[in-house]
């Protein structure tokens, strides 16, 4: 089966012309909406309904970053091992130490102006190790992407307990 660059025709890399997605998209579905298999059988009916399904699916993928990063890994025989491996380098955890810190004093001291500032930091070290990760994936060193793919996956999670922090403030 066909992966989901193959599907959009694009080249499978992290760097992805959303343009280009988008109107792939919009063409791959207009070819198997339903309205266009109203007098078809039912097999031909339920083939266009899955490969409308697989096609929605490919692209939530693809335009999500985080997504699409996770799947180029995968499809490139990597596995990231997300339950068994949680090691991450001293530098990363010695960061996440100080602003699990830094959360509890501002929700201790309902300090929604250090949540502010925490919240920035998060979104700026994610950015950042986004783009490093898909230069990493775009040169083809996926081991070493995948290492920043899950390191993304605790900053997400710590950037919701973030969000859940600024939630409890308000109410």
């Amino acid at each position: 089966m066909q992966n989901h660059f193959e599907l959009f025709q694009l080249p499978a890399r992290f760097d992805v012309d959303q343009g280009a997605l988008d109107a792939a998209y919009r063409e791959v579905q207009a070819r198997v909406h339903p309205d266009r298999f109203v007098n078809a059988t039912d097999v031909e009916k339920r083939v266009a309904m899955q490969w409308a399904t697989r096609a929605n699916e490919a692209y939530q993928t693809l335009r999500n970053p985080m997504k699409r990063a996770q799947y180029l890994c995968e499809i490139n025989g990597v596995d990231l091992k997300t339950e068994s491996n949680t090691a991450m380098p001293m530098e990363f955890l010695m960061q996440q130490m100080e602003w699990r810190e830094a959360l509890d004093d501002a929700r201790s001291g309902k300090d929604a102006e250090a949540l502010d500032e925490l919240d920035a930091q998060v979104r700026n070290e994610r950015k950042q190790m986004l783009a490093q990760v898909g230069r990493q994936l775009d040169a083809g060193d996926y081991e070493t992407a995948a290492q920043g793919v899950r390191a993304l996956m605790f900053l997400d999670k710590f950037g919701d307990e973030v969000q859940y922090a600024f939630e409890a403030l308000e109410s």
